[in-house]
């Protein structure tokens, strides 16, 4: 991995260019800064986001991370979708701010004043300080330990630390040179995130690094050979960013902001992902198979196979795959469902799958059906994009009920070929009596909610797949 050497006294060169915030409301050039009405006609709210093992990643197929849950929790009080932007690239992320590329940096930011000429940031969500990370060697006593390792920030001096790119550690620790009279050397790695060079400490590929606490934390309980002691900064306010003269978008995020990190739903969030070893464990689990080695499940081979008989994305089948057994083959419902696919008896017997079925031959069987069942869709739903969605609910559901929300569709004057607002709208009324006892209507009463449900968190999680996970 390429090092890109730069001393102490080159501060946070990469913001320079950014651009200054401007009277409220415009832009450097004059244009208007997104407010809260406009993101609401647009329909969605763009967040920057980092996958790491933190703030978005993927756990035994489930999305995940600190940031991510309370992103949804602000579009539940925004009542606007988050459509996610994976970039760990902070100067990438700040640059997309500025042009209007995303609407927030869904990122623990240190608030610094060379950063609040080229973003606004919101109310401070947490609190954490810098520390050093440094590996502890093998086979030393506590004697040797204490000679060797770096025991307070005077043992920097004359040290090489490498960090982040654009982070802001690089002033930190230019400051820190400054109050102790030393020269500590600094190597900007452009590639690296925090996380990944508190790995490179970890293995010896490098001596030092600096990671908020919070972030070392959670990496100490998967590489329990470094360590974090030594703090090298006060406690500090992070903040997430937006853009500069956003400033009804700031009132809106700020006010739900404070309401909500005084809330335990709040405080058990971030228990469950900064202080709670026992879920930072399983979050490390999920997160080394999930992302760096680029893997959703044990299957993800098999499923690779027989999403080619379908012309689907392999991570679409693996989405409803989760959403149906979470990737375990002895998966029982109380409905007699079982396997992967959850197939029911008759239609596991009718496509050669049985409760002895191995897991390869349980997905072949569940494809085999999905075939099936987008076969009878096609005259219904010529557009194989929008099939996906009836196809979805007919597995849920059974291809009898989407049927019967597709002649209520035609019935009521709606689009019968379109799944969001016009059948998915009749599917879900299928519950009341003025629709389920419509003449056209020939299975009867169903549960539509759950089926409306299914759908659509199976492609959220599909989305979700897709962000983290290499086709």
């Amino acid at each position: 991995m390429k090092l890109f050497h730069y001393y102490i006294v080159l501060i946070f060169p990469t913001l320079l260019f950014l651009i200054s915030c401007q009277t409220p409301g415009t832009d450097k050039q004059g244009k208007n800064c997104p407010d809260i009405n406009e993101i609401h006609k647009r329909g969605k709210l763009i967040a920057c986001i980092h996958n790491n093992a933190t703030d978005y990643f993927i756990l035994k197929g489930k999305p995940m991370g600190f940031q991510l849950e309370l992103l949804n929790n602000l579009s539940e009080y925004l009542n606007i979708p988050i459509e996610i932007n994976v970039d760990n690239d902070l100067h990438s992320n700040f640059t997309k701010i500025v042009n209007g590329q995303c609407d927030i940096i869904a990122v623990g930011l240190t608030i610094t004043g060379d950063r609040k000429d080229t973003i606004t940031f919101t109310t401070p969500i947490y609190t954490t300080r810098q520390v050093l990370v440094q590996r502890i060697p093998k086979g030393l006593n506590k004697k040797q330990l204490k000679d060797t390792l770096i025991n307070s920030q005077l043992g920097l001096g004359n040290k090489t630390v490498v960090v982040e790119k654009s982070s802001s550690f690089i002033k930190q620790l230019h400051d820190l040179s400054e109050e102790i009279g030393k020269n500590i050397h600094v190597v900007i790695n452009d590639t690296a995130t925090s996380e990944e060079l508190i790995s490179m400490v970890s293995k010896g590929i490098i001596r030092y690094t600096v990671s908020d606490e919070n972030v070392a934390r959670v990496n100490k309980n998967y590489y329990n050979n470094i360590d974090i002691s030594v703090p090298v900064s006060f406690p500090q306010n992070l903040a997430w960013g937006i853009r500069c003269g956003a400033d009804s978008l700031l009132d809106t995020i700020n006010t739900w902001i404070k309401n909500f990190t005084q809330t335990r739903k709040y405080g058990l969030l971030y228990t469950k992902y900064f202080r709670n070893k026992r879920s930072i464990n399983n979050n490390f689990e999920g997160f080394i198979s999930s992302v760096s080695e680029g893997e959703i499940s044990p299957y993800d081979d098999i499923m690779k196979d027989y999403a080619k008989e379908l012309h689907w994305d392999w991570r679409l089948l693996a989405s409803l795959i989760f959403q149906e057994s979470r990737f375990n083959p002895q998966a029982k419902s109380w409905a007699g469902a079982f396997g992967l696919m959850q197939l029911m008896p008759a239609t596991a017997n009718r496509f050669s799958v049985d409760s002895l079925s191995s897991p390869a031959q349980q997905i072949q069987g569940g494809v085999r059906y999905l075939r099936w069942v987008d076969k009878q869709l096609k005259k219904d739903v010529p557009d194989s994009a929008q099939r996906i969605y009836f196809i979805l609910a007919s597995y849920n559901a059974g291809l009898g009920h989407v049927r019967d929300a597709i002649r209520l569709t035609k019935k009521y004057n709606h689009n019968p070929h379109i799944w969001k607002d016009n059948v998915a709208y009749f599917l879900f009324k299928e519950s009341k009596p003025k629709y389920y006892l419509d003449k056209v209507v020939k299975n009867g009463y169903l549960r539509g909610r759950e089926t409306k449900n299914f759908v659509s968190q199976t492609i959220e999680r599909y989305k979700h797949y897709k962000n983290l996970i290499h086709d």
